[in-house]
């Protein structure tokens, strides 16, 4: 690509100083792409769109597109999400967005040098994205993300990055909470955990690492709730006023299931 500079003798950027050249350097793009996971079903959905446009038209991808010249990254995720999954603006501003990482391989998009700045998220209760999608996306959706096909881009590795980061935030958050009913029991919490951890967990382990991590969790007086078997009712807990586990609740180390 051809190096643009201004007229012999004219100041490259007076604001600069002496001797730098912003023409000397080849222009980039910078893009944001987002990893958002919610739980259904009792399997962690990951929210994917249809390309309508090249490259990879017809293929399926992360929610994203180009940074504007006057925004920043994450405006721009947050424009991008509500354009191409039609989800509602007022959701999509409320959403906790984690930056994730910059992927800058130079060859990964083919149209240009790209650099893109991921974003991820895990979040209950989102709606189901418009049926079309907008911008260059023909479709969005949510799909089981052990049935995710294969992605356009360098998606696949932001998406498995993304999903380690969220396996994670649950070790050292108090996130599962948000994905249970506002009282619910020790079996739910653990279904959640189990669910984005991808692992089948101790569950007296699991019950004692929980009601021992100060302010994770808090009984409800009095309630139960039948779980069916012939057991006795479980007891019933609500979220604590915590916000990180202190210890961790760590992953346990091995194969997932």
């Amino acid at each position: 690509m051809a190096v643009r500079r201004p007229p012999s003798g004219e100041p490259v950027n007076g604001a600069a100083g002496p001797g730098y050249d912003p023409y000397a350097f080849e222009p980039f793009a910078v893009t944001v792409d987002l990893a958002v996971f919610t739980v259904r079903g009792g399997a962690l959905h990951v929210l994917l769109i249809r390309r309508g446009q090249e490259p990879y038209a017809g293929s399926w991808a992360l929610p994203g597109g180009f940074v504007l010249p006057r925004e920043s990254a994450e405006a721009a995720a947050r424009r991008e999400l509500a354009e191409e999954t039609g989800l509602p603006e007022h959701v999509v501003a409320a959403l906790h967005l984690e930056q994730l990482r910059t992927y800058s391989e130079p060859d990964r998009d083919p149209r240009m040098r790209v650099v893109s700045v991921a974003f991820t998220a895990l979040v209950p209760d989102l709606p189901e994205p418009a049926a079309e999608g907008g911008g260059d996306a023909a479709q969005a959706r949510w799909l089981p993300l052990g049935e995710a096909p294969d992605l356009a881009f360098d998606h696949a590795v932001i998406l498995a990055d993304a999903r380690e980061r969220v396996r994670s935030k649950l070790e050292y958050t108090c996130l599962a909470t948000a994905f249970c009913p506002p009282e619910f029991t020790l079996g739910e919490l653990l279904a959640v955990y189990e669910t984005v951890w991808d692992t089948v967990l101790d569950r007296p382990n699991f019950r004692r690492k929980v009601l021992t991590t100060p302010g994770f969790v808090e009984a409800v007086p009095g309630a139960a709730r039948l779980t069916g078997g012939r057991g006795k009712p479980a007891a019933l807990y609500r979220a604590g006023p915590a916000t990180a586990l202190h210890p961790p609740l760590l992953r346990p180390e091995g194969p997932t299931r």
